[in-house]
């Protein structure tokens, strides 16, 4: 890891797309880009892995629609059976169509209550977490990307000034 990152800032979103796919061709390794939305195609032209988000979150809608067809054959068959309207309780299959509903329910808590927790934990958000954007302009209107310095740092910077850059600094990472 680098121990110095060039802080590159643009004001266009389509001029920052062209200058990431630039920097990449130069073999130059990104090491964060901060943007005020989301930019469409940035992941790709970075070369950022797809998500496995959706893959969890079905494996979530699985685990809520299980403890919930449990939790129903349990209380409403087997613990605590009830002769309601007239529709005696004898078997889950009998009375499946009056559980549906918490099933349905059931499944969507899980998958998004769990989900969003994963996302949290995986992202390294909690509560009380110091925030790490470098440059309280990105959540307005500008650009940031951060290039790791190896080699010629002139070489660089008068890359990014070319990709359109409108400010290049130098700073010391503070992770290295």
């Amino acid at each position: 890891m680098s121990s110095k990152l060039v802080h590159a800032v643009y004001d266009d979103d389509d001029t920052l797309l062209h200058a990431v796919k630039d920097v990449k061709k130069a073999d130059y390794h990104i090491e964060e880009v901060f943007t005020p939305f989301p930019v469409h195609g940035l992941d790709h032209a970075m070369g950022l892995a797809g998500t496995r988000l959706a893959v969890t979150a079905f494996m979530y809608g699985i685990l809520g629609f299980t403890v919930a067809v449990v939790m129903i054959n349990y209380i409403m068959i087997e613990d605590w059976p009830q002769n309601i309207g007239g529709k005696p309780s004898f078997s889950f299959l009998e009375n499946m169509p009056a559980f549906v509903p918490v099933m349905f329910e059931m499944t969507v808590f899980f998958a998004a209550h769990l989900m969003v927790i994963t996302f949290y934990l995986r992202s390294k958000l909690w509560p009380f977490k110091k925030a790490e954007n470098p440059m309280p302009e990105t959540t307005d209107d500008k650009f940031l990307m951060q290039v790791a310095l190896s080699g010629d740092e002139k070489k660089l910077t008068s890359l990014l000034k070319k990709t359109g850059a409108i400010d290049i600094s130098i700073h010391e990472n503070e992770e290295a």
